[in-house]
């Protein structure tokens, strides 16, 4: 590319939820530094600030970084998210990346941790998706929406079934938006991390045995890291992927052609032997 050539998203607006920090955050710095003006949103503005400041401060030139505090189960939160990103420029990638997991038996999980998960993964995404498709359909330019699912959406990760179950959603919720939104111009994927170092990651990579049992289902067998699942997503939003719509990409080492891990260790030590195996048998 010749020196004085504009970047590949000159010119763009985006809007990546779950922006502040790991996956999230690693996605808007891909996007800036290819030249897109980004929104981030989160729920702690603190946060949010903090990072915009960080990449104003290395963004090339014409590229903007904004903020918005919003909870993505709240459709009122969103609406008005996505009017900040769009205000002045349109809106013509979306990264949806916030999210949130829990771990326990079915058959000990509160209804309450079940609906915050399923809240903040699945509603989440289908709230972003409408107001964000809407925004690129008033612009009448098309766009981009890339969802962040999971491994666990595909493989079951045992102990897991909120988390599994919305993951799931989203690739399901990806495949019918990009049927609907097509004719519009705008394309809809997820990307599918396996294994990252995050904060949400962290726990897992921590736990004894865990991280092993991981690896060992990977044919590229390392831990990922926040990057790798940035430059995925930063494929399917640019123009590079132009014909690409309604995939689920899987970005994991290879997990997906094996099995989901063994969190039976975990599970044991947070709820015991009885809620994982049921009574235990006596004489």
């Amino acid at each position: 590319m010749p020196a004085d050539a504009p970047l590949p998203l000159t010119g763009r607006s985006a809007l990546v939820t779950g922006g502040g920090t790991g996956i999230g955050r690693a996605c808007a710095e891909a996007l800036v530094a290819d030249g897109a003006s980004v929104t981030l949103v989160g729920r702690r503005a603190d946060v949010l600030e903090a990072a915009a400041n960080e990449m104003s401060a290395a963004a090339p030139a014409g590229a903007e970084v904004r903020w918005a505090s919003a909870d993505v189960a709240q459709e009122d939160q969103v609406a008005a998210a996505v009017a900040t990103a769009s205000d002045g420029l349109g809106l013509d990638i979306a990264v949806l990346s916030a999210g949130t997991g829990t771990l326990g038996p079915i058959t000990a999980l509160p209804l309450e941790e079940w609906n915050r998960v399923v809240e903040s993964n699945l509603t989440g995404t289908f709230l972003a998706i409408k107001h964000a498709a809407n925004a690129m359909i008033a612009t009448a330019r098309g766009g981009s929406i890339v969802a962040i699912s999971s491994i666990a959406g595909l493989s079951s990760h045992r102990w897991m079934g909120p988390y599994c179950a919305s993951k799931a959603g989203i690739d399901m919720l990806v495949q019918v938006a990009a049927d609907e939104l097509g004719r519009q111009g705008i394309r809809v994927c997820s990307v599918r991390p396996g294994l990252v170092q995050t904060d949400l990651g962290d726990h897992l990579i921590a736990a004894p045995g865990v991280v092993d049992d991981y690896l060992a289902q990977m044919p590229v067998s390392r831990v990922g890291h926040v990057d790798d699942i940035a430059q995925a997503v930063r494929f399917l939003t640019g123009p590079e992927s132009g014909w690409v719509t309604g995939v689920a990409l899987s970005v994991d080492g290879g997990m997906h052609v094996r099995r989901g891990p063994d969190l039976d260790g975990m599970a044991r030590m947070l709820y015991g032997d009885e809620a994982l195996d049921g009574p235990l048998a006596t004489d």
